[in-house]
């Protein structure tokens, strides 16, 4: 089989399964493990699709954005560790930007007894962070239902009023050349300004996330520090070389 062919075929597979082992492929095209490795590199290069361990996926769409409850369900245990490793950075007396997400709401559990300022435009946050005694100052505007995010001119002119020492970020996507990207731009716009407005800028990343891209970027990869897992070691390596690092254990 010439080798478009076999890579037009992994292609199809993968429009049918969404996600493919490698092992899966050698066994339908009848091609070496590492022609299909090869063939996976190359087709990943050509931004056809994404590597994961021990196989492939298709990329998502550049406007794809999942619901709270899909987020919600999706590497949870995974985003509770990145966010224990993300709160164990707060100090006492810190004012933060927590935004909304269903990786930073994780965090808040893990903020009890801290006596900190958090600012937020995350609606789904409000009501924990009351429920801790933590000050909470709440970032006003338009509301998105899909995100429970808060939105909007209003909010970003209220964000410019403040400064913080740290941002808490979630994302949709993180890649070495197109950076820190989401669907919405308007979200965008949140993170880019809270970014701005604090000394140190977080972004917490599950596995998932790396190597895909959305509509909108709001940071350089250098501009911000990775929360993320060990899920992945040789992928979390790579991407100390473009900047720093936070690594939570499972």
């Amino acid at each position: 089989m010439l080798t478009i062919e076999r890579q037009k075929q992994i292609l199809d597979l993968l429009k049918i399964q969404t996600t493919i082992k490698i092992h899966e492929l050698v066994k339908k095209t009848g091609a070496s493990e590492s022609t299909i490795r090869r063939d996976l590199t190359e087709l990943e290069q050509a931004k056809k699709l994404k590597r994961i361990h021990g196989g492939a996926t298709l990329l998502k769409r550049i406007l794809d954005e999942p619901t709270i409850a899909e987020k919600t369900v999706k590497n949870s245990q995974e985003k509770v560790r990145i966010a224990e490793k993300a709160a164990s950075i707060i100090e006492e007396g810190d004012c933060i930007f927590l935004d909304a997400g269903t990786t930073t709401v994780e965090m808040i559990p893990f903020l009890m007894d801290k006596d900190i300022t958090v600012v937020t435009n995350g609606i789904t946050n409000i009501s924990l962070l009351a429920d801790l005694n933590i000050e909470t100052h709440v970032i006003g505007g338009y509301v998105k239902t899909g995100t429970r995010a808060s939105v909007g001119r209003n909010a970003i002119r209220l964000i410019e009023t403040f400064r913080f020492d740290k941002a808490f970020l979630g994302v949709n996507g993180i890649s070495e050349f197109d950076g820190c990207t989401t669907p919405d731009p308007e979200e965008a716009f949140i993170k880019e300004y809270a970014k701005k407005c604090s000394r140190q800028s977080y972004v917490l990343v599950d596995h998932s996330k790396f190597g895909e891209v959305s509509f909108s970027k709001f940071a350089d990869i250098k501009e911000i520090t990775i929360i993320t897992s060990d899920i992945n070691e040789e992928l979390v390596n790579n991407y100390r070389k473009l900047t720093n690092i936070e690594v939570a254990s499972l």
